[in-house]
């Protein structure tokens, strides 16, 4: 097995750091999973860089993970969710880049494995406007995969992942608690039972008028700041793995 993933901030693993502030996520924990459901180590490679347009996701990432050597056995792809953060949001369009990449990856013979990231909009300023976008854009893409025979995890659809336990303080982010629940929808998906990482309920988190400011000034006001100056957060960012690692257990 080879697996590379290619998308943006979620398939980075951004929200789930290690000790040495570096991100761990979803992507490498399916890798690890694979090794320990086959026994085998995982070739493993990931291209994602917070702050990506699925139109540069596709431009800078695709056919650098295509043209890996040896060639990857199996590509993930995640993205548009920094698409539907913005206003006029072209959907046919991103459905049209999605099916560039199917069409792609199915004629060089690698297996296309596509995630709708997990649906934040109950957090967020105006995040019924997002689940709109996504409720659409999952649904479309449900249509595409079933037509090139690739498999889609609906994240997006995960009504647990949606709970504040499973989001960073941005509440844009995953946590480590959201990525594993990830990872195990997706483990499940490819052949090898997984449960579901499930963070116990415990009594909703009361936000009051001090705690909303704060979140505004440290979250909402740089992210704005960052799309008026015409910055990413990605900016200067490398991927994590650009070359084949040998993943373990």
């Amino acid at each position: 097995m080879r697996y590379v993933a290619i998308g943006d901030s979620f398939t980075e693993g951004m929200g789930d750091e290690r000790a040495d502030g570096t991100p761990r996520g979803w992507a490498d924990l399916v890798a690890a999973g694979i090794a320990e459901a086959t026994g085998e180590p995982v070739q493993y490679a990931n291209l994602a860089i917070r702050g990506r347009l699925l139109g540069p996701i596709l431009d800078e990432q695709l056919d650098v993970a295509l043209g890996l050597d040896p060639a990857p056995t199996m590509l993930s792809l995640n993205g548009g969710g920094n698409d539907m953060m913005r206003r006029g949001t072209d959907i046919d369009r991103l459905l049209e880049l999605t099916e560039v990449a199917l069409r792609k990856t199915t004629a060089a013979g690698v297996k296309m494995l596509l995630l709708s990231g997990a649906d934040p909009s109950e957090h967020l300023p105006f995040g019924h406007v997002i689940r709109r976008k996504g409720t659409i854009l999952s649904a479309a893409v449900t249509e595409l995969a079933a037509k090139y025979d690739a498999l889609f995890v609906n994240i997006f659809g995960d009504q647990e992942i949606r709970r504040a336990p499973y989001w960073s303080a941005d509440r844009l982010h995953l946590n480590a608690n959201g990525h594993r629940r990830v990872a195990g929808l997706v483990l499940t998906a490819l052949g090898h039972p997984t449960t579901a990482h499930r963070v116990d309920p415990g009594p909703a988190s009361a936000r009051g008028l001090l705690a909303e400011a704060k979140y505004y000034r440290e979250h909402v006001l740089p992210w704005v700041t960052r799309r008026l100056q015409g910055r990413s957060s990605g900016d200067g960012r490398a991927p994590k793995y650009p070359v084949w690692t040998a993943v373990g257990a």
